[in-house]
């Protein structure tokens, strides 16, 4: 993890600069993105079958929860690439977590397990 990007207050806006970004940050924005990733995927999927005009609906908030998620993740100074292995564990999870309790799936003992 390089550097953070920190919020500076100028009168009443905020803006972004550099700075060292602790772990629980990161971690904690790993989580963010996660859960708007795994938020916009299951609002598509929601989508696909709704009624037609509720469908549009379902999309756009998938879109907008997917480009909070791209926001998130490509934001901070970071190289997400080597903070890849944890994301996924914490997608893994947040996306169980979703299809149990939005789509009444419950996952077998071997997603569980080693999510195979």
């Amino acid at each position: 993890m390089r550097k953070e990007s920190m919020k500076i207050r100028i009168g009443r806006r905020r803006i972004w600069c550099d700075g060292e970004m602790s772990k629980t940050l990161s971690i904690l924005l790993l989580l963010i993105a996660a859960i708007l990733e795994a938020g916009g995927d299951a609002s598509i999927r929601k989508g696909i079958s709704a009624a037609s005009w509720q469908r549009a609906l379902w999309f756009l908030f998938g879109a907008a929860l997917l480009f909070g998620y791209g926001y998130t993740v490509n934001r901070p100074p970071w190289r997400f690439g080597e903070l890849l292995g944890l994301y996924v564990v914490f997608f893994f999870v947040v996306a169980q977590f979703q299809a149990l309790v939005l789509f009444h799936e419950t996952p077998s003992t071997a997603v569980w397990l080693g999510g195979a």
